[in-house]
């Protein structure tokens, strides 16, 4: 199996891909517009980041060389879209891509609170599945998450993903970002496919003016 080391806008991209997938599954795969927006969410991000499309393709570019994204071609659409590859190159299983999701969109994670946040992404009946599952994809060769260090004052270890590479320690951010409900989630990745929307639209009626302008 493949050792990975993603940088930070690959790890992004790659995790927005996987949730948009799953949660939004009928504007999946994605335009670089919706993927752009996907990985600047304020919600279900950590951190919050402010990707530009350049750096967007960039990050598209190298997780195709790696085998992990593709180009998707689609005769009812001129704009480009994409998609991951994750789940064929390790063939997951629905909950191992559910808690690799969130651990690849906000870090590293208890099992109570990987319960929580991957409800949209599959439904785990109780924290001994969860662990379960991290336990599976530990014991991957190579491993693909692993425990950290419990945090002083803390009674749970946390698991981080390794498709970015080793990590030995890890800080709890100062302040939470506040959770944004799932219908306000819903309206940001809408407003996002609006303007794509809008941007074709334009082009469209530029192309036809100069196909008018021929008969003339």
């Amino acid at each position: 199996m493949p050792k990975f080391e993603l940088n930070d806008a690959e790890v992004r991209v790659l995790g927005a891909l996987v949730e948009k997938e799953i949660a939004t599954p009928d504007y999946y795969p994605l335009s670089l517009n919706a993927l752009t927006n996907a990985c600047n969410q304020k919600s279900n991000r950590d951190p919050v980041l402010s990707l530009s499309e350049s750096d967007v393709t960039q990050a598209l570019d190298s997780l195709r060389d790696k085998g992990l994204a593709r180009h998707v071609s689609s005769f009812d659409s001129r704009v480009p879209k994409y998609a991951h590859q994750l789940a064929e190159v390790f063939n997951f299983d629905r909950r191992e891509i559910a808690v690799l999701c969130v651990l690849l969109l906000r870090g590293p994670q208890t099992p109570g609170e990987l319960r929580g946040r991957t409800d949209r992404l599959y439904g785990f009946d109780d924290l001994t599945a969860v662990e379960a599952t991290l336990k599976h994809l530990s014991e991957r060769e190579p491993p693909l998450v692993r425990q950290l260090p419990r945090q002083p004052g803390t009674k749970e270890f946390r698991w981080a993903q390794l498709l970015a590479g080793d990590i030995e320690a890890w800080e709890p951010p100062p302040s939470p970002v506040r959770e944004t409900p799932a219908h306000e989630q819903r309206v940001q990745f809408l407003e996002g496919e609006v303007e794509q929307l809008r941007k074709e639209l334009e082009d469209l009626k530029q192309q036809f003016s100069e196909f008018r302008k021929q008969f003339e």
